[in-house]
C-alpha cells in the first residue's frame, strides 16, 4: 500500500507539474517581473525590451533558477518542444503587427541607404564570423560540419533585431526621426540577410540547390497568395461593416487564422515565417476597418503580454554560469568583440559612404547589434537537429546574444539622450523650408464637423505628388470630470476589453468613414489617434503628441462652427481654452482652421477638376512669412489657384526686391530697429518667393495699398466671394498702421486682428480662413497654472 501511496502521489506530482503549467508559471514569472523592473526602471530611460530580457534572465540559471527548487521546478527536460512552438505563434504575431505598423512607402523611398547599411554590417559581420569560426570550433571541442557552425556564428553576429529595434526606437522616442526610421529599415534588411541564411542552414542536409530554387518560389507564391486573400478579404469586410465602428471578434480570428495556416505551411517546408509574416502586415490594406480593428485588437496584448514574454524567454536561456571556463569565457569575449567590431566597422563604412554624420553612423552601428530574434531561432534549429555536436557551444551562443544585448541596450539609451541635438525633435519653419522635404500634419478635429475641410487641406499641401506627406488626424474626446479613468491615446478600444469606446460615441463611425473614404480617394493613408482627456490637460496630450509624431505643424478646429443659416455658433468653451493653450505650448508651428463650410468638398483634389482660389493676405511678420512658406506646397497643386495679397501702405508701393540680409555687417544690423529688421526679412522672403513661383507663373501675387485699418477692412470686404480660403498669419508686425483700428471689435485674440475681422459676425464670407502662427520658443515657458 505503502508503494502505491508512494506512485500515487508521483503521479499527481507528475500531473501538477507537467510542461504546460511549468510553462505558463516560467512565463509568468517572468512576466511579473519584467513588469517590476519596468516600474523600476523606466525613469532611468531603459527601454522596455531590454527590461524585459533582463527580467528572464534574472529568472533563469542565471539567476534565480540557480536556486535547486527553482531550477527542478522551472527547467524541465520535457519543455523545449512546448517553448518553440510558442515562440513561433510569438514572433509570427509579432512581426505581422511591425508590418501593419511600418511605413513601407519610407522604406520603399529609402531602400537604397537602408540596404547599404544592412549589406555593409552584415558583410563585415560575415567576415569576422568566418575569421574566428575556426578557433571557437577548436575551442568548444566540437564535431561535425565546420560550415553549419559557421553560418550559426554569421547569423548571429549579422542579425539585428529588428522587433527590438522597433521597440527600442519607440520607447526612447525616436522611431519618427530619420536617424531612428533608417535604423528600423536596416534591422529588416538585415533580418532578411539572417533568415535567408538560415534557410540554408535548415536545408543544407536535405536539398539540392534545384530543391532550394522550387522551395523558394514556392515560399513566394504563399506568401503571394495571402497577400491578394488578405486585400479582397479586408475589403469585403469594410463594406460588409460599413455602419460599425469595428470588425467582430469573429472576423478578426478569420483574418488571423490566415497568417497562422501561412506561417505553419510555411514552417513545415523548411521556411522561416518571420520575413512572410512582416511582408504580409506591410502588405495588408491600410485605411479601412479592418486594419483599424486588428492595429486596435493587437497593439495592446503584444505591447504588454506577448513581448515581456518572447524577450523573456530569450534571456531565460542564457546560463552564465557556463562562462566559468576559461576556454568558453575566451570564445564569449572573442564573439562579443567579433560582434562589435563587425556592426561598427561595416556600418560606419556605409555611413561614410552615405555622407551620414559620424554621430548617427555611430547610434546605428549600436541599434544594428541589438540581437535576440533570428539569432536565436539559429541556434535552436542547430541544437534540436543536431548540427553541431557541442553544448558548450550552444551555451556560449546564447550567452553571447542575451549579454550583448544586455550591454548595448543601455549604451543606445545613453547615447539618444546625449545625441538630442542630432536625434532631437526639430522645429520647422515653413519660410525656409523647403516644398520637397516631407511633411507632417497633426489635424486635430473634436466632432466629425471639420474633418472634410481637414483632410481637403491635408491633400491640398501635399505639394509634389513625389514628395512624402504624413498626416495624423487626432479625435479631442472631453472626459467627464466625474470619471476617474484617464484613456490615453493609444490605448485599446475595443467593447471587450476596454470601456474607451464608449467615448466619442457615434462620432467615431462618422469620423472613420471620411478617412475611409478620403483614403480610397487620394491614396493618402492617415494614422489616427484619439485623445480622452478632460479639457484642462487635452492640450498636453496634443502638444505631447505633436512631439512623439515629429508634426510640423498642427491645425486645430475654431471653437465655432458654421450653422445652416451661415452664422458661426459657439461650441463648448473647453474648446478654446484648448486651443489657447495650445498655441501657447505647441512644440512647432500652429495653424487654427475657421471652416464655413463651404469648402469641405472644395479643397479635396481628389478627381475634382475645378479650380479652387485661396489667397494669402501678408501684412509682414514671422507669423505671415510662416503662412507664406506653409502656402508654398498649396500653389502646387494644380486644382488650387494661389495669390498673394500684399497689403503695403502708399509709401511702400512696389518694393519686393528685398534686401540681402546676409551681406550686412553685425555693426550695421545693431543700429536697425526690429521694425526695419522684419520689413528686410518680410522683403527677402517676397524677392524669393517671387523669383521661384511668381515668374513662373505658378503663383499669382497682387499688391494692394491702403492707408489704415478700414481701408485694410473695406479691401477685405470687397474680396469676400472672390475665395475659397483665406490664409493669414496670426500676428503682423506689432501695431502696423495697416491694421490699426481693425481691433475695436476684436472679439478673439488668439487669432489676431486680422483673423479675428475675417471670423467676425461683421465680415460675412463664405470662404474658410486659416490663422498660422511660427514656433515660439517663449511660449512653451508659460504661465504655471497652465501646466498639468
Amino acid at each position: 500500500m505503502a508503494g502505491t501511496d508512494e506512485q500515487a502521489a508521483g503521479s499527481c506530482n507528475q500531473e501538477l507539474v507537467n510542461p504546460i503549467i511549468s510553462m505558463g508559471l516560467q512565463y509568468s514569472g517572468i512576466l511579473l517581473t519584467s513588469h517590476i523592473l519596468q516600474i523600476l526602471l523606466k525613469p532611468l530611460g531603459q527601454a522596455s525590451p531590454i527590461v524585459q530580457i533582463l527580467a528572464g534572465f534574472l529568472m533563469g540559471p542565471s539567476g534565480f533558477s540557480r536556486i535547486h527548487a527553482v531550477e527542478n521546478f522551472f527547467i524541465q527536460s520535457y519543455n523545449p518542444g512546448y517553448y518553440e512552438f510558442m515562440a513561433l505563434i510569438f514572433r509570427t504575431i509579432i512581426m505581422f503587427l511591425i508590418g501593419l505598423e511600418t511605413d513601407f512607402p519610407y522604406l520603399m523611398r529609402n531602400i537604397r541607404p537602408a540596404s547599404i547599411i544592412a549589406c555593409g554590417s552584415s558583410l563585415a559581420c560575415t567576415f569576422f564570423a568566418s575569421a574566428v569560426t575556426f578557433l571557437v570550433f577548436q575551442e568548444t571541442a566540437s564535431q561535425g560540419s565546420s560550415f553549419l557552425m559557421a553560418l550559426m556564428i554569421i547569423i548571429t553576429l549579422a542579425n539585428a533585431a529588428s522587433p527590438i529595434v522597433v521597440r527600442v526606437a519607440a520607447d526612447l522616442k525616436f522611431g519618427t526621426s530619420e536617424t531612428g526610421r533608417l535604423a528600423i529599415s536596416s534591422s529588416l534588411i538585415a533580418d532578411a540577410y539572417s533568415v535567408f541564411l538560415l534557410f540554408i542552414l535548415s536545408k543544407w542536409r536535405s536539398a539540392t540547390v534545384a530543391k532550394w530554387i522550387f522551395f523558394l518560389f514556392l515560399y513566394f507564391i504563399i506568401v503571394g497568395i495571402v497577400i491578394v486573400i488578405n486585400m479582397y478579404l479586408a475589403n469585403w469586410l469594410n463594406r460588409r461593416n460599413r455602419n460599425k465602428k469595428y470588425l467582430g471578434n469573429t472576423e478578426i480570428f478569420v483574418l488571423v487564422a490566415i497568417l497562422y495556416i501561412a506561417a505553419m505551411a510555411l514552417e513545415q517546408l523548411g521556411f522561416s515565417s518571420i520575413i512572410a509574416s512582416f511582408l504580409i502586415g506591410s502588405m495588408f490594406p491600410r485605411g479601412g476597418k479592418a486594419a483599424r480593428t486588428l492595429l486596435i485588437k493587437l497593439t495592446y496584448p503584444i505591447h504588454n503580454f506577448i513581448f515581456p514574454i518572447y524577450f523573456g524567454n530569450h534571456g531565460f536561456r542564457a546560463n552564465v554560469s557556463k562562462l566559468k571556463n576559461l576556454r568558453n569565457f575566451m570564445v564569449f569575449s572573442i564573439l562579443i568583440l567579433s560582434s562589435i567590431g563587425g556592426k561598427i566597422v561595416g556600418t560606419l563604412a556605409a555611413c561614410f559612404h552615405l555622407k551620414i554624420p559620424y554621430r548617427e553612423g555611430v547610434l546605428l552601428a549600436f541599434m544594428m547589434n541589438l540581437k535576440g530574434h533570428v539569432d536565436m531561432l539559429a541556434l535552436t534549429i542547430g541544437l534540436t537537429n543536431d548540427l553541431v555536436l557541442s553544448q558548450n557551444f550552444y551555451d556560449v551562443m546564447i550567452a553571447t546574444v542575451i549579454v550583448n544585448t544586455l550591454i548595448w541596450g543601455p549604451i543606445v539609451a545613453f547615447m539618444v539622450r546625449r545625441e538630442s541635438d542630432i536625434i532631437g525633435y526639430r522645429q520647422i519653419y515653413f519660410e525656409s523650408h523647403s516644398p520637397e522635404s516631407e511633411l507632417r500634419i497633426l489635424a486635430c478635429v473634436h466632432s466629425p464637423r471639420p474633418v472634410a475641410t481637414m483632410l481637403g487641406l491635408v491633400a491640398a499641401s501635399r505639394g509634389p505628388r513625389e514628395v512624402p506627406l504624413t498626416p495624423y488626424l487626432m479625435h479631442l474626446v472631453e472626459l467627464p470630470g466625474k470619471k476617474k479613468t484617464n484613456l490615453m491615446y493609444n490605448q485599446r478600444e475595443d467593447d471587450e476589453l476596454s470601456d474607451e469606446d464608449d467615448y466619442g460615441g457615434n462620432d467615431v463611425v462618422e469620423i472613420n468613414d471620411a478617412v475611409d473614404i478620403f483614403t480610397s480617394e487620394t491614396g493618402l493613408l492617415v494614422h489616427q489617434i484619439k485623445a480622452v482627456s478632460p479639457f484642462s490637460r487635452m492640450h498636453a496630450d496634443v502638444c505631447n503628441t505633436a512631439e512623439d509624431i515629429r508634426a510640423s505643424i498642427i491645425v486645430l478646429p475654431f471653437h465655432k462652427h458654421q450653422r445652416i443659416d451661415g452664422k458661426l455658433e459657439n461650441d463648448k468653451q473647453g474648446i478654446r481654452t484648448t486651443n489657447q493653450k495650445v498655441l501657447r505650448h505647441a512644440p512647432c508651428s500652429v495653424a487654427m482652421l475657421i471652416d464655413r463650410g463651404l469648402t469641405a468638398g472644395s479643397l479635396n483634389p481628389s478627381g475634382s477638376d475645378s479650380l479652387q482660389h485661396i489667397a494669402i493676405l501678408f501684412f509682414g511678420g514671422p507669423d505671415d512669412r510662416e503662412a507664406l512658406g506653409f502656402s508654398k506646397r498649396l500653389g502646387m497643386d494644380h486644382h488650387i489657384n494661389l495669390t498673394i495679397i500684399r497689403f503695403l501702405p502708399s509709401s511702400s508701393r512696389g518694393q519686393i526686391a528685398g534686401v540681402n540680409i546676409a551681406q550686412k555687417t553685425d555693426d550695421v544690423l545693431m543700429a536697425i530697429s526690429n521694425d526695419e529688421v522684419e520689413k528686410e526679412a518680410d522683403s527677402a522672403v517676397l524677392a524669393d518667393f517671387h523669383s521661384r513661383y511668381v515668374v513662373t507663373g505658378q503663383i499669382g501675387y497682387v499688391e494692394k495699398v491702403v492707408e489704415n485699418g478700414a481701408e485694410t477692412a473695406s479691401a477685405l470686404r470687397d474680396m469676400a466671394e472672390m475665395y475659397s480660403l483665406f490664409i493669414v498669419g496670426k500676428d503682423g508686425r506689432g501695431h502696423s498702421i495697416l491694421t490699426t483700428g481693425m481691433s475695436d471689435w476684436e472679439e478673439c485674440p488668439e487669432l489676431g486682428k486680422v483673423g479675428d475681422f475675417l471670423a467676425s459676425p461683421e465680415f460675412d464670407i463664405s470662404g474658410s480662413v486659416l490663422v498660422v502662427q511660427q514656433y515660439r520658443p517663449s511660449k512653451n515657458d508659460d504661465d504655471d497654472d497652465d501646466k498639468q
